[in-house]
């Protein structure tokens, strides 16, 4: 074989190595209340979100924001999620939010009201930072009366520092 030969079957070899190489694409992940290592959710990289986005895209489908103890201030892993939602509202202005914020039952509960607000609050400022319209959200506090876990330790009281974002019209 001369060396002409050679490069082009080298060559024809790396093109069928490489056409034949096998792409994996990996789903996100979701936060738990008491990580700060996550994989981001991914935007959307084009066209429009539907009704039906909601129930089927991953990055929609994350509504709860958990928050650290006696904290209002979004975490760095929610923001994929914020900037996905406040593309769901530009692309469909008829939609509606409400930020329905919790709090863990420490403290009292006028303390945990205002808590509880103070992170919707950061919620929707978080929506309307990407682009998210104010007239679309409503924020309503429900400090420690709906917790979702009623256990007396650390892991419970993560997941009662929420945030549950809650579509009202699509």
């Amino acid at each position: 074989m001369n060396i002409t030969t050679r490069v082009l079957l080298a060559a024809a070899l790396c093109v069928a190595v490489v056409g034949c190489s096998k792409r994996v694409k990996e789903e996100p992940q979701t936060t738990t209340p008491g990580t700060s290592t996550v994989t981001q959710p991914q935007q959307p990289t084009s066209g429009a979100y539907g009704p039906e986005d909601l129930d089927t895209d991953a990055c929609l489908r994350q509504r709860v924001v958990y928050f650290d103890f006696d904290q209002e201030s979004l975490r760095p892993e929610f923001q994929a999620a914020m900037a996905c939602h406040a593309k769901y509202l530009r692309d469909r202005p008829s939609a509606r939010i409400t930020m329905e914020g919790n709090a863990d039952e420490r403290g009292s509960r006028e303390y945990n009201l205002g808590l509880g607000e103070r992170r919707g609050n950061a919620v929707s400022s978080a929506l309307q930072a990407s682009g998210g319209s104010g007239t679309q959200l409503t924020v309503v506090s429900y400090g420690e009366e709906r917790p979702v876990c009623t256990e007396t330790s650390e892991d419970c009281w993560a997941r009662n520092r929420r945030v549950e974002i809650v579509y009202t019209a699509r």
